[in-house]
């Protein structure tokens, strides 16, 4: 077969760390162009790896504009990877130019922006996804399986963390005003609210809370608490999904789940990303293999029959996640418990 050509929009630590790497592997996929609107530095200057795609893929194609790359009929798959305020539009450009879409979480800014991105996909016919790459760490996988395998029997409880103790990316966090796409809810909390939706689809009710712990009066959250309540067969199912700053712990909480039948305890990260960045590649042996000291901790009634299934990131599931971060934030600035809708 044939590999699928890949156009890169924006060459940052996204592309560099969660998608080359495990692009790079698979025969069916090949590295065919970026988008970087710094020209490429001159031979003369003894460039610096790793700040320029054409020093570091010299074989690929680079443009400095969206409208070059998307023109380019070679091009059969766009991974947007620029600012998020960028996405939506890139992402319907390059659908409407007849590319299939990747795009970095989160999908949009807005549901306003989502609806009208997963509008652009079925005028093309062409494939729209949303990277959740969180769907594919090991621990998540695990706690897909058996909340599928009814492990648990009727769930009553979840929480989902996802917590850093002042990680070095948020030195520049300066913003005082808060404008969508911004803090904490649109990063990792795109991650964890997307987890939430995969294993009990859409709540009934949403309450957020946030703050700001990193020293500074902001409306940019870093930490925030968004507490998802259900409803009819799933009515006794809270769900909350954590995320702080301040996280002094050796293996940080990740995921704890209790029902009727069972529950399920989990410490400690995913190891891909740290991995990458120690230079492992994903076909290295052991990559993703996590240590034993934070294997999950299972208890349920009778023995659980596991298995694998295919995960699939569709972008109207994104499109949820969105809506419920605008949701949290309205509910933590009014006081009130407000409803999905």
């Amino acid at each position: 077969m044939t590999p699928l050509n890949i156009g890169f929009l924006g060459y940052g630590f996204s592309t560099k760390s969660f998608h080359l790497p495990f692009i790079l592997p698979n025969p069916d996929l090949k590295v065919y162009a970026f988008l970087q609107r710094s020209p490429p530095p001159p031979a003369s200057s003894n460039p610096e790896k790793g700040k320029h795609c054409t020093i570091d893929y010299p074989e690929a194609k680079h443009y400095q504009t969206a409208g070059g790359l998307f023109a380019d009929k070679y091009i059969d798959l766009v991974i947007v990877c620029t600012r998020h305020e960028s996405h939506a539009e890139l992402a319907e450009q390059a659908l409407l130019a007849g590319k299939h879409v990747v795009v970095e979480k989160p999908f949009t800014i807005s549901t306003e922006e989502a609806d009208r991105v997963i509008a652009a996909q079925k005028k093309s016919g062409k494939i729209l996804t949303v990277f959740q790459n969180r769907r594919y760490d090991s621990d998540f996988r695990t706690l897909q399986e058996l909340v599928n395998r009814k492990a648990f029997g009727e769930i009553t409880e979840c929480e989902i963390h996802y917590d850093f103790d002042f990680p070095f990316w948020m030195k520049s966090w300066n913003d005082t005003t808060y404008t969508p796409g911004k803090g904490m809810l649109f990063g990792i909390g795109s991650h964890t609210i997307d987890q939430a939706l995969v294993l009990f689809g859409r709540p009934a009710t949403i309450t957020g809370f946030y703050r700001s712990l990193r020293g500074i009066e902001s409306e940019v959250d870093d930490a925030f608490t968004v507490i998802l309540q259900y409803g009819r067969e799933k009515k006794n199912l809270v769900v909350t999904v954590k995320t702080s700053v301040v996280c002094v712990m050796q293996h940080p909480m990740k995921f704890f789940v209790r029902g009727y039948n069972g529950s399920f305890v989990k410490y400690g990260e995913d190891r891909q990303e740290s991995q990458v960045s120690k230079g492992l590649k994903a076909t290295d042996v052991g990559f993703g293999v996590e240590n034993e000291d934070t294997y999950g901790f299972l208890t349920t009634k009778e023995k659980v029959d596991q298995s694998q299934k295919e995960l699939v990131a569709k972008p109207e599931t994104a499109r949820d996640g969105l809506r419920i971060i605008e949701i949290a934030r309205e509910s933590a600035e009014k006081g009130c418990t407000l409803s999905f809708n």
